[in-house]
């Protein structure tokens, strides 16, 4: 996964940030600014996407 992949998250998380992103851009933040924002803020509440199970042998 590279970064900024958002492949990992729960749809409920992508929802999420979809929201917080649109709200960033009505108090008149930049595009990027707004998703920045809003992934940070996904990220800090929920503890970030599902971590991969690793295979043990």
């Amino acid at each position: 996964m590279s970064r900024g992949d958002k492949s990992s998250y729960s749809a409920k998380q992508k929802r999420q940030a979809k929201h917080i992103e649109d709200s960033e851009k009505k108090r008149g933040r930049s595009e990027k600014a707004s998703k920045r924002i809003a992934w940070a803020t996904v990220n800090k509440v929920t503890g970030g996407a599902a971590k991969k199970k690793r295979k043990t042998s």
